[in-house]
């Protein structure tokens, strides 16, 4: 499968990306076991259909540095991965190094986890892309339902702790 190298990105690309796309939802589960899902070999394909796989490059503990591939389902979306923030149990962030289609020139995503007592959590979701110019017009079309898409899998996880409360 073809690679497609990206711009790396920083905590500045969330507020400054061309398509931000945030979700928060509630989830019925305490940081500490989001955490655990986030971080675990699965991670978020078992939240749902969304994501296909999970494999994480680097050895554990993972932190700053860290990588992982991920393919979105059916699984012609593949993206590689690396991590430049990570606060344990509260908040990673990560850009798209590589990615096997060639649209995009940036992408990153921030994941926070806020407790909310009564072992419920506060999860906000940041997804920033910049298209490359040449899919910039075509991707400005495209934006919304890719937000949709993306929605899902915020909703996926809001399913998934809520079954298992």
């Amino acid at each position: 499968m073809p690679r497609f190298a990206l711009e790396p990105a920083d905590e500045a690309f969330f507020g400054s990306a061309p398509h931000i796309f945030t979700y928060r939802k509630q989830f019925a589960a305490p940081p500490e076991r989001v955490w655990e899902s986030l971080t675990s070999d699965e991670s978020l394909a078992a939240w749902g259909s969304t994501v296909k796989f999970v494999n994480w490059t680097s050895p554990r503990p993972f932190g700053v540095g860290t990588t992982r591939e991920v393919a979105l389902s059916p699984g012609i979306v593949r993206v590689d991965e690396t991590f430049f923030r990570w606060e344990d149990g509260v908040r990673y962030s990560f850009y798209v190094d590589h990615a096997s289609v060639p649209s995009l020139r940036r992408f990153a995503e921030d994941y926070l986890l806020q407790p909310l007592g009564e072992g419920r959590t506060q999860f906000t979701w940041i997804v920033a892309i910049e298209a490359r110019p040449a899919f910039a017009v075509p991707f400005k079309a495209f934006a919304p339902v890719l937000k949709a898409a993306f929605g899902r899998l915020a909703t996926d996880g809001e399913k998934y702790f809520r079954e298992r409360a």
